[in-house]
């Protein structure tokens, strides 16, 4: 370790999302935080969160929190934990106006208060028709949110470490005492010692071929927790979004259907009527996906190809907007307004004018329900039994509180992101004012030293990026929208030819600054994981929930499976599931119905 370089901090936290940084802010008013982040903060995956952020405000309309709550609960096809998603819905609305004091540049009503848009599963609950509840920046919410904390990071002093690659958590017994980071412009290995730990490192989406995670949305947190005995839970539930930019996956918007947008298919016909007749377009996620994957199937694609469009041309949408105290069709300019990124986005990728022709669009893996479980402080829980480890905390995607179930509303990631970021950090700072620093144990960071040396140096003939695209196939084929046991059996098999082939990779770059080369081939080794973790959760559970829909057992079934899964990985490298009970409240389970 005389090579290491080691630093001391009351707390640390891993990840500069909105999460992340929510947290910081919150910490540092009491407490020494460094922030890690093996990206520069402002280019973190919450910038990529367009439509809005979840709060009843009731601005325009009549809302109410509980309103949001229901809709929350029963989006997640009642797997949320409804003492969590109160908080959630209760505490959005004070966080939602104190970002807008820090600086947040939100739309205007013409009344001056926040702009609010309709969003999919978002209702009214005594008429059922949809309620106006995302608070929006045009379509750049969280880009919005992300400069917003930063900059008020930066104003009260917090420690950044930009380009640190956290690799490894120090955890001795059932108490955390820091994490270990590459350095990525020295390939330097780096200690950060501290009383307390916060993961906020995102997704894992790159687990799939069409994707809207970005490339460094690799699962790190939940793979390093994983490795370090703590279990994740609910990582059958990924969500795929229905409106991806056809084979490039990034996305457009549900602002869009918000704003008046409505899907075609090949027929010209505006087919979620049929799949959901109360709320057609805006119904949740998971009903609007697999919607689009049996038109496709059923032969109503895009010319004949796996695509819909995805129509919000004036001449097509039915949809008025008030000015100046007068009622207007949509038309170019508001269009251009209200959706400026998603116009550039499609002529830049796809060549095509939203407001003059339709957007080909598909699902794509977007967002992960489960990851690693916490209360509602953020802090880790190790077991069933709800044990915690202490100086342990996560937010974001990568926690499981669980406020999304099997089914994430929309609008309510970033919600996610600001409410659970606060509270985390606030219980972080009351907790390093008695915690203390405990000492580091000897040769910390030789063993995970010694795993990017073996790495580095290994003689194998693999490609890291032939594995990826193998594992990325045989996760799209066999744990995608709708999955059988056959299917994922099959995808399972395939994950664990590539994790022993993943002993035979081989690093062409063998030098230390900036090696991106020898890093991505670590993140390979963290997508493996997980989605073999997915694939052992996924075929254990025999039903239908939200965003795990499998062909072979259509119907939820509350009876044995109104539970939560906890996934364990022994010290053997075999996965073990344990279940926990879901949380229930003013909400019993019923059948959805949009």
């Amino acid at each position: 370790m005389a090579n290491v370089k080691t630093h001391t901090f009351d707390a640390v936290i891993v990840g500069a999302g909105g999460a992340g940084l929510m947290a910081a802010l919150y910490a540092s008013r009491s407490a020494n935080v460094a922030v890690l982040s093996k990206l520069y903060p402002t280019r973190s995956h919450t910038g990529a969160a367009q439509g809005g952020v979840g709060a009843a405000l009731g601005n325009m309309e009549e809302d109410h929190w509980e309103w949001h709550a229901y809709d929350t609960v029963k989006g997640s096809d009642y797997l949320a934990d409804q003492d969590a998603v109160d908080v959630l819905c209760k505490e959005a609305i004070d966080v939602v106006i104190e970002m807008e004091h820090m600086g947040l540049p939100f739309d205007r009503f013409p009344n001056g208060r926040i702009s609010q848009r309709r969003f999919g599963g978002h209702t009214n609950n005594e008429t059922q028709k949809p309620v106006m509840r995302a608070c929006h920046a045009a379509d750049r919410t969280g880009h919005m949110i992300l400069q917003t904390l930063y900059q008020q990071c930066i104003k009260h002093n917090v420690n950044f470490y930009d380009e640190y690659q956290v690799v490894d958590l120090i955890r001795v017994g059932d108490q955390v005492r820091g994490v270990i980071a590459i350095e990525i412009a020295t390939g330097d290995f780096h200690i950060f010692h501290s009383k307390a730990v916060m993961f906020a490192t995102g997704g894992w989406g790159r687990c799939w071929e069409v994707t809207s995670n970005a490339h460094s949305l690799t699962g790190d947190g939940a793979a390093i927790c994983l490795r370090r005995g703590i279990p994740l839970q609910d990582m059958e539930f990924f969500q795929f979004h229905p409106t991806g930019i056809f084979k490039l996956g990034i996305l457009i918007t549900e602002g869009v259907r918000g704003e008046g947008g409505v899907l075609i298919n090949s027929e010209g016909e505006r087919f979620m009527k049929r799949y959901a007749p109360t709320i057609k377009d805006l119904a949740s996620r998971d009903v609007v996906s697999r919607a689009i994957y049996l038109e496709v199937k059923a032969g109503r694609g895009i010319g004949g190809k796996n695509y819909v469009h995805l129509d919000i041309t004036p001449e097509t949408v039915n949809h008025y907007f008030e000015e100046d105290g007068e009622k207007r069709r949509i038309d170019r300019d508001y269009i251009e307004a209200k959706l400026p990124d998603i116009a550039d986005f499609t002529r830049t990728y796809l060549g095509v004018d939203p407001v003059k022709e339709p957007m080909p669009v598909q699902p794509t893996a977007h967002y992960a329900m489960g990851g690693i479980p916490t209360d509602v402080d953020g802090r880790i829980l190790l077991n069933a039994n709800k044990d915690i480890l202490n100086g342990m905390y996560a937010a974001g995607e990568c926690a499981c509180v669980s406020v999304h179930g099997a089914n994430r509303l929309g609008t309510n990631s970033l919600t996610d992101l600001v409410v659970f970021g606060r509270r985390a950090g606030k219980h972080m700072a009351e907790y390093v004012q008695t915690a203390p620093l405990e000492p580091l144990p000897d040769n910390v960071a030789d063993d995970i030293i010694a795993r990017f040396e073996r790495i580095r140096n290994n003689t194998g003939s693999v490609k890291p990026y032939e594995l990826r695209q193998q594992m990325q196939r045989a996760m799209t084929e066999g744990v995608s929208v709708f999955r059988t046991e056959e299917t994922i059996n099959e995808a399972l098999e395939k994950l664990q030819q590539l994790r022993e082939a993943y002993g035979s990779i081989q690093v062409e770059d063998k030098s230390k600054q900036f090696n991106s080369d020898l890093l991505e081939a670590w993140e390979l080794g963290c997508l493996l994981e997980l989605a073999e973790v997915t694939a052992v959760s996924a075929v254990a559970r025999q039903e239908s929930r939200g965003g795990h829909a499998r062909d072979d057992f259509p119907e939820r079934d509350d009876e044995k499976w109104l539970k939560h899964t906890l996934c364990h990985k022994d010290a053997d490298g075999t996965y073990r599931l344990t279940y926990k009970p879901v949380t229930l409240g003013r909400y019993e389970p019923k059948p959805r119905v949009y």
